[in-house]
């Protein structure tokens, strides 16, 4: 990616700096402001502080913050050429952080944001992606085929940089729809206890029904989904009937990104390709320069 010293920037950039914005999530319970307890979005914590999932979101931030982070030195040259015990060693532990995030991401994602089916769903595609990309990625670099193992390298990091695109997409759709004031959507009673756990006489003025089980559905209540009042829980309501259509638009548009980067750079891809056949060659790897994953071994395409 570094060849393209402006695309490097851009996504790098933003990778490193989403990554060093969010270190202090890693202060997963904590009381200080800037932990995740206390400055994820409204009710968040309440799904995520006992059992397993207070295991999962562990998981999850405690691998994926650090894998983001020493993701963006792979893709500068002169580190992989110079210090190249570095990048192999890196590659080794970004791999194994991807995987134990996504294990904490499959464990919490029933009450992400709501937890809807879209969300799981998306959750689901996005840990499917990573994993296949990494693991190709790790592949194609087993048998020397460098030019694919920089491609699956580069899809992996764009699909993780989607949840820094679904951010941006859920914010913005978290404020168009409040302009529209129809949207609604459902919270148990004790997450909204939880929201305003300082002021527990809000919840019995806000939503009586909540002071009655019976006058409820399963202890839920319809929580109006908008920016525009200031309420909390009306401001996670909003963002988490937004979170599953951003999720999946994210991922589409990361999907479509990377495949436009990939066939924006063929001279990059000819280069490794050659360098791929030199050292297959030399190792004597049967069919040199298509000993990895590539078209011209599963496919028709002509070498």
């Amino acid at each position: 990616m570094a060849q393209n010293p402006s695309t490097f920037i851009i996504f790098a950039g933003a990778m490193m700096g989403f990554t060093l914005a969010r270190l202090s999530y890693l202060n997963v319970a904590g009381n200080a402001k800037s932990s995740f307890a206390k400055s994820s979005s409204p009710g968040e914590w309440y799904e995520y502080k006992t059992g397993f999932r207070r295991i999962g979101i562990t998981l999850h931030l405690g691998a994926i913050l650090p894998a983001g982070f020493l993701m963006v030195w792979q893709f500068i040259p002169v580190i992989r050429q110079k210090v190249l015990i570095f990048h192999r060693i890196n590659g080794y532990v970004i791999i194994l952080l991807v995987f134990i995030s996504n294990v904490g991401a499959l464990m919490i994602c029933r009450r992400a944001f709501g937890g809807t089916i879209e969300t799981q769903a998306g959750v689901g595609m996005l840990v499917i992606l990573t994993t296949v990309s990494v693991c190709l990625a790790y592949y194609n670099i087993k048998r020397l085929q460098i030019d694919q193992h920089r491609a699956w390298m580069l899809r992996a990091m764009f699909y993780l940089g989607s949840i820094i695109t679904l951010r941006l997409i859920m914010i913005i759709s978290a404020l168009l729809t409040s302009q529209f004031d129809s949207y609604y959507t459902t919270m148990s009673c004790d997450k909204i206890s939880s929201i305003y756990a300082s002021n527990a006489s809000s919840v019995e003025d806000l939503y009586p029904q909540c002071s009655d089980p019976s006058s409820t559905t399963d202890g839920l209540v319809i929580v109006h989904a908008t920016f525009a009042s200031g309420q909390p829980e009306q401001i996670a309501a909003s963002l988490g009937a937004s979170f599953g259509m951003a999720l999946w638009l994210a991922i589409f548009l990361h999907l479509v990104l990377v495949e436009i980067y990939l066939g924006l750079t063929p001279k990059e891809s000819n280069r490794l390709r050659e360098v791929s056949h030199q050292r297959q060659l030399e190792q004597g790897f049967k069919s040199p320069g298509s000993a990895g994953l590539t078209s011209h071994r599963w496919g028709e395409a002509s070498s």
